[in-house]
This record gives C-alpha cells, structure tokens and sequence, in this order.
C-alpha cells in the first residue's frame, strides 16, 4: 500500500500540491483531473522522484526516504510522461533494464530476468519486434516497449504516467484489460486524460489545482458529480450501461 499524508510539492517554487491524501491499495487507480491539476507531480512525489515540501508518503507503512534505493526500486516502477528513447538499444535490451534493481549494473541476468522480460514484452505484444532498435518504432510501440520496462521490475506497485500516449484505440483497450489483470496482485496507479478509459480503473481520484476533490469507486454516483465539476460541466457520465461512461457535454 502506498499513502500519502497532508502532501505539499512545489515546481520552480511554485506550490503545485496542496495537503493531498490518498491510500492507494492493490487495484487499478486512475487520477484524473484538468490540465495543471498537478496529476504529474503527484506521481513523481509518490514514486520518490521529487521530494514533497510539506507532508510523507509511506510505502507498506514506512516512510519512503528510509526505503533504500535498490529495495525501493524493487518495490516501485514507474514510467514518465515522456521517457528518453534515444540511443542505439534494441526492444529487448530496453525491457531488460527493468531488471536493474534486482541485477545490478555489473550483474549478469539470469532465468528469472529472462522469464520476467519475456513475460513484460507478451504482456506487450513487443515481443515480435524485440530485436529492433528503438529508434526504428513508431511512438506507440515505443511506449509499450518503456511500458514492458515498467513491467519487467515485477514491482508490486506501478505509477503510470499517461500509459497509452500514442497508443491506437485497440491498444488502448488491451493496456486496459491488462491493467485490470494486474490489479489481481498489484497497486496500479495511472493518470489518464481519457475518462472512458480511466472509468474502466476499480477506483478514480480526482485532482484539481492540487487538491483531492474526489476519491471513489467507479460506480460512486458522488464520484461521478465530482468528475462532472472537475471538468466544468464539458462532461457528462451515462450509467444506464453496465459501466458508466465518460461522455461530452455540448449543450
């Protein structure tokens, strides 16, 4: 379980976070909220990355600065908004990096690294292409490759930050089903800017100027007010299906 108490986290000394609470447990999460919201920054606090200003998160009931780097990297994947791809890396040996923290720098990967970055990669659908090199793929198959990255830690806790960026409606839906198997056994934490997508998550927070306005299962009716708040009225949510879905508001 990761938490976060009272959390403030400022940006070029700006205050971006305002006291955020929030217990992510295992489950499929999905943060939501406008552009600026500070969804980004949230993550980046939760996965260590940025230090908060003000408040704690604590993984498994412990405060995340007394995890050490390697253990907390075992514990937590993340990947980025914008990831680097540069370089002259094939697919595999970009998976394969996810296995850092249980390998080392200096470390030779063994059956378990290679069933775990053969297991990212069909859990991908990259296996196909694994030998190319990076710059050979187009932008959605780049981000399943840095997904399966993510993947390959076998982290039990995974802070996605806008997964399906050039993905094509089909992958969409397939990193949507397989966020869904993951959430049997992980705590899944991703921020999406498509609502019908992120109404498919166990639970939605939503984030406004840095605040928690909401935070609830899918199907909570004062989740669904709160949504409709966050985005100005421009949406509206239909739960006449079996799930509710995210719809635009044009009148």
């Amino acid at each position: 379980m990761l938490q976060a108490f009272d959390l403030h986290a400022r940006l070029g000394g700006r205050a971006v976070l305002h006291g955020v609470h929030c217990q992510l447990r295992p489950g499929w999460t999905a943060v939501v909220g406008p552009n600026g919201a500070g969804k980004s920054t949230l993550l980046r606090v939760l996965a260590g990355l940025l230090p908060p200003s003000g408040g704690e998160v604590r993984l498994d009931d412990r405060a995340l600065q007394d995890w050490p780097p390697a253990e907390r990297a075992r514990r937590v994947a993340w990947l980025a908004q914008r990831s680097d791809t540069s370089g002259d890396l094939t697919v595999r040996e970009t998976v394969l990096l996810g296995r850092l923290p249980h390998i080392g720098l200096l470390g030779a990967a063994g059956p378990a690294d290679t069933a775990a970055v053969d297991a990212a990669m069909d859990a991908t659908a990259c296996t196909a292409w694994q030998h190319r090199r990076l710059q050979q793929l187009s932008g959605g198959e780049r981000q399943r490759v840095l997904l399966a990255r993510a993947l390959a830690t076998e982290a039990p806790v995974l802070l996605l930050d806008e997964p399906t960026t050039h993905l094509d409606a089909p992958h969409q839906v397939a990193l949507a089903r397989l966020f869904r198997r993951l959430a049997a056994t992980r705590t899944v934490v991703s921020v999406l800017h498509d609502l019908p997508l992120a109404l498919h998550a166990d639970r939605l927070l939503v984030l406004v100027d840095g605040r928690v306005q909401a935070e609830g299962a899918f199907d909570d009716p004062a989740l669904h007010a709160a949504l409709v708040a966050a985005f100005g009225g421009a949406v509206r949510i239909d739960n006449r299906g079996a799930r509710p879905v995210a719809l635009p508001h044009l009148d």
